[in-house]
């Protein structure tokens, strides 16, 4: 069975206040379950529809079709690790979660060895967020920072995607550094573009009759994090 209090605690969690406040997340759908409970994050409670019934499910849901179990996570407390001997995304104001949340898939399906975000890319534990990263929210690693302080800090090459960038297939490209990620509307701040050392460029084809203006972000950084992978296969 399920109380009043839980489903309105529950419900209270879809608001980002609450979420700070009380520490925890909420993960919707059996496969997302499975993958917050064989993680290393904390699972607070789990909800079956067969135990609490398909009517306190509907209300607990943010889901327009509920899915058969819920979970209340434990949002990690976990401290910043400087980006080293790796490959690494950093996100200049991603503000759609499905891209957010498609970043964090494309990182783990290409090894990326952590995202940072600066902290006004949409909050990662927004419902839609988490949905979206289809269970790798649990297994890469993320982290707030002040992109541009991170990124002229670092001692390696900080690679972004420019319009008047350098062709992408036919720049040598390192295995390790930090690749940036510009917001969809703006592209890569000002502040943060000052600090980048190698400009790329996605070229379209053909190359002299672009369609789109632009790639959305998180196809960008798909199409480039894909290329940085090739060439060390």
């Amino acid at each position: 069975m399920i109380t009043a209090a839980e489903i309105k605690w529950i419900k209270s969690l879809s608001q980002k206040k609450f979420r700070d406040s009380e520490g925890m997340f909420v993960v919707e759908g059996e496969k997302m379950v499975q993958e917050a409970l064989k993680s290393g994050f904390e699972v607070e409670r789990v909800y079956r529809k067969e135990e609490i019934g398909e009517a306190a499910m509907a209300r607990i849901s943010a889901l327009s079709s509920p899915s058969p179990v819920l979970a209340v996570v434990r949002i990690p407390d976990s401290r910043m690790v400087v980006p080293g001997d790796g490959l690494y995304l950093a996100l200049d104001g991603i503000r759609d979660p499905g891209n957010l949340g498609t970043i964090l898939r494309i990182a783990d399906w290409f090894g990326i060895d952590a995202v940072y975000a600066s902290e006004d890319t949409v909050e990662l534990y927004n419902p839609k967020v988490v949905q979206a990263t289809m269970g790798a929210i649990f297994r890469v690693p993320f982290y707030t920072a002040h992109i541009t302080s991170l990124c002229s800090s670092y001692p390696g090459p900080v690679y972004g995607t420019f319009l008047d960038g350098e062709n992408m297939y036919s720049k040598e490209l390192s295995s390790k550094g930090i690749i940036v990620i510009g917001n969809e509307a703006n592209g890569i701040s000002k502040e943060t573009a000052a600090v980048v050392t190698d400009r790329l460029y996605i070229p379209p084809f053909p190359a002299d009759d672009p369609g789109s203006e632009s790639l959305n972000a998180a196809v960008a950084t798909a199409v480039t994090v894909a290329e940085f992978r090739r060439r060390s296969l």
